[in-house]
């Protein structure tokens, strides 16, 4: 929210040295966009206590937030950003109906329906909804991250 108050039209952001890994440079005279980042302290465990449970020994803890600075993408020059293909291509074999057989063998349902358009697929209570006219390549890849969303929220699968 503070992004998009500061500078409305924003699309990619980035601190400094992101911006510099990627290649690019903050043009001269930009002012930052400031927002909150995390600081993270490390929360030490006695001696005593770290040895009796290892796991805990040390761990990371929220300590609170700092202000810092990020740029636009429009803040800055430098190498342009490779095009993104939003497409799935790709021979998938075997796979696509190994994958069906599997959701069928969890007892998943399997529907195409054109009403979920724009999305590819969907995926709640036990049923998995996709968008008919798909490739294989794209339906596979839609039924993996749909299958997903059950094993990960409904735990569906062992």
């Amino acid at each position: 929210m503070e992004i998009a108050r500061q500078k409305p039209d924003a699309t990619r952001v980035a601190g400094l040295y992101a911006w510099n890994q990627l290649k690019r440079r903050v043009k001269k005279g930009e002012r930052g966009i400031r927002v909150l980042a995390p600081v993270i302290g490390i929360k030490r465990k006695k001696d005593e206590e770290a040895e009796k449970d290892i796991r805990t020994q040390n761990h990371a803890v929220l300590v609170g937030f700092r202000s810092a600075y990020v740029f636009d993408v429009s803040q800055t020059d430098g190498e342009e950003f490779p095009e993104l293909s939003t497409k799935v291509s790709g021979d998938v074999g075997e796979q696509r109906e190994r994958l069906i057989d599997f959701i069928v063998a969890q007892g998943i349902q399997l529907e195409f329906k054109e009403s979920i358009a724009p999305a590819l697929g969907a995926s709640y209570g036990g049923k998995i909804v996709l968008l008919p006219g798909q490739s294989t390549a794209e339906e596979f890849s839609t039924l993996v991250h749909e299958l997903s969303h059950l094993c990960c929220v409904d735990n569906y699968v062992a």
